[in-house]
């Protein structure tokens, strides 16, 4: 599983303070602790009440890879942030995200492939959000189409079957894992497949007991990567013994700790 923590994010409270005030120190803090906790990379998004974003975005950028060469997606919904984050980037980044809009299609892919970063694309449309599974397949398709027309590799496409909160759209959630499987079968070589783990349980209780099993079960459908909070010790401890279980790791009796060190 390839995690994407998520805590620099200027909506939370205490990462818009540091922003506002520029504590680099808070910054790389928040960073290395996710690193620690196993993440493979770090979402980076400057929060919707940013007033100068594209400043934003390269401030909170230099001041995490003076502390780490980890991936970093630069997520925002406006190209010109994407656009501006990305000219700060060391090492290959992940941008965060498009939609399946072919106006934005033909803006991002190449965008993308001028900085050698992965793409998210989101399985959403100016139509909204999908209601089935046939409609995010619909969209994956596009996306996927597009990318290949374009020459864009597909193994550095992750799809974003959109996941809902279950308290408003608990009837969506079979449909969402099912899609995760059958994006995979779109193409050959297929996409990778990643979701926003923390929208499932917005609103609800027992946040983390529903991250963690919607988790579990979308590892079973063939999920590739998650955005979340690597924090939480207990759904990183799920995850691994997940893909233990399902033989993608090797058995060992520390093999927590033996992941967290790879």
């Amino acid at each position: 599983m390839f995690i994407v923590g998520e805590l620099i994010n200027g909506m939370y409270s205490n990462v818009a303070a540091a922003i506002r005030e520029r504590k680099i120190d808070l910054i790389q803090r928040i960073a290395l602790e996710q690193i620690q906790a196993g993440a493979d990379a770090l979402d980076v998004n400057c929060g919707p009440t940013a007033k100068n974003p594209k400043e934003d975005i390269q401030w909170l950028i230099d001041a995490i890879q003076q502390v780490t060469d980890k991936p970093l997606a630069v997520d925002s919904s406006r190209f010109e942030v994407i656009e501006a984050g990305l000219s700060r980037m060391k090492n290959p980044a992940i941008i965060n995200s498009t939609t399946s809009d072919p106006e934005k299609l033909n803006k991002f892919i190449p965008l993308a492939k001028k900085h050698n970063a992965k793409l998210i694309g989101l399985t959403i449309s100016q139509k909204g959000i999908p209601q089935n599974k046939d409609q995010r397949l619909e969209l994956a398709a596009i996306i996927v189409s597009t990318c290949q027309e374009q020459g864009f590799p597909i193994e550095d496409l992750f799809i974003d079957p959109i996941l809902l909160p279950v308290n408003v759209a608990q009837q969506q959630m079979k449909e969402i894992l099912e899609s995760i499987k059958e994006f995979k079968m779109l193409t050959e070589p297929s996409p990778k497949t990643i979701i926003g783990l923390s929208n499932v349980s917005q609103g609800a209780h027992f946040r983390s007991l529903i991250n963690r099993t919607f988790l579990t079960m979308a590892i079973n459908y063939g999920l590739d990567a998650a955005i979340l909070d690597p924090k939480d010790k207990q759904l990183m401890d799920t995850s691994i013994t997940t893909e233990l279980i399902l033989n993608k790791h090797i058995y060992c009796d520390s093999y927590l700790e033996a992941y967290l060190r790879k």
